[in-house]
């Protein structure tokens, strides 16, 4: 374990019938760490062993404090564990309001209100939940459902919010609703949230870090906007949503033709128009299966954003007709995927000069985190 004070650490290694889990990792104190990968390959039994639902050998420790570590025959059982715990199913009591549920959520902390860093009023402020106070939960729709999950986790006065695929069980214009309330509690809370995803798009938007798992191990972990840039993560992605993250900034808005100009390292991109002002920040989110290569500036073409760079690396798959080719474009890379066929015609490789295209309309609201890009 890494003994540092600002991080959490986890290490667990053991077998569950013919599962074998066998993962470490660190983690912020603050913000959302991802644990993402296909289904059956760890994350949610992950959650499980940090909530002491499941124990499996190894150790946990958040910042200073330790629940787990097996050397030592330590182990918190879960009620002695500040951890709020969110699930796809809300799970909310039918026979309490709303108001009931979250009254739940601070009783369980133990502590008393005036003790409480996370006051009742400006939990239900921060997830717009004052409306839905008097109601019962089975008037609430599914986004209202999660918000006052989260708002009861919250209430407990945990250490470590754990969300397991809270939004797997919500339709798209629903997860529309929520996602903006997550990106706040990212942006708002002080204390570290690990979030379960099979889903691309939403740790695109919403995760600080992630850690990529395969069959019960991890293939590659980091900060969000650099891990998507390796070539070796097939396995845990699908081809076709295989891509990058960019940290760019807001140059100006093209009123007339709807259309918002970033800058990315000095060069320039054109998105469909964002309420964003300029020189404030934010995430695009480039797929591979949008990025078409020039091997000269092309000109008399509808493509608007055309970037500069120098291919970093080229992976063949010899089976297939495929091939990701990586472009580093001075401060960030993108991915593109071509055929094999391509790659031998234009003589690509490793130190070429070569020009990315992307459309401008490839860029939907799923593509683009609107909060402030996230650290590295």
């Amino acid at each position: 374990m890494s003994g540092d004070d600002a991080m959490g650490d986890v290490a667990f290694r053991g077998t569950l019938g013919a599962f074998t889990l066998d993962v470490a990792f660190t983690f912020p104190m603050r913000g959302i760490t991802a644990l993402f990968g296909p289904s059956g390959c760890g994350k949610t039994t992950i959650l499980r062993c940090m909530a002491g639902l499941q124990n499996l050998p190894g150790c946990l420790a958040i910042g200073r404090d330790i629940w787990q570590d097996s050397d030592r025959r330590t182990f918190l059982k879960p009620h002695r564990r500040p951890v709020g715990y969110v699930l796809q199913e809300a799970s909310l009591f039918p026979h309490l309001s709303v108001r009931g549920n979250l009254r739940f959520g601070l009783r369980r902390s133990g502590k008393r209100e005036s003790d409480h860093a996370l006051r009742f009023d400006d939990v239900v402020a921060l997830l717009g939940i004052g409306p839905l106070l008097g109601r019962g939960t089975a008037t609430l729709s599914g986004g209202e459902r999660q918000r006052v999950a989260i708002g009861r986790a919250l209430l407990s006065q945990p250490q470590l919010l754990l969300m397991d695929e809270p939004l797997a069980a919500l339709d798209s214009m629903t997860k529309d609703e929520i996602i903006p309330y997550l990106e706040t509690l990212q942006k708002t809370l002080h204390m570290p949230m690990v979030y379960v995803s099979h889903d691309i798009a939403e740790v695109a938007r919403l995760a600080d870090r992630i850690v990529v798992l395969s069959n019960g191990r991890k293939i590659a972990d980091g900060p969000v906007t650099t891990v998507w840039e390796k070539l070796d993560l097939q396995s845990a992605i699908d081809r076709a949503e295989a891509g990058v993250i960019l940290a760019v900034r807001v140059v100006r808005h093209d009123t007339a033709f709807r259309l918002t100009y970033l800058d990315h390292h000095g060069q320039e991109l054109a998105i469909p128009m964002v309420d964003r002002a300029p020189g404030s920040t934010l995430r695009i989110r480039i797929l591979a299966r949008d990025v078409s290569l020039a091997i000269e500036r092309p000109s008399g073409i509808s493509i608007r954003n055309v970037l500069a760079g120098i291919i970093r690396d080229i992976i063949e798959e010899p089976e297939t007709a495929h091939a990701e080719v990586l472009i580093d474009l001075g401060g960030a890379v993108v991915r593109s995927s071509v055929t094999r066929a391509s790659v031998a015609e234009l003589n690509l490789a490793p130190g070429h000069a070569v020009f990315a295209m992307v459309k401008s309309i490839a860029f939907d609201k799923l593509s683009l985190n609107l909060g402030l890009a996230g650290p590295d």
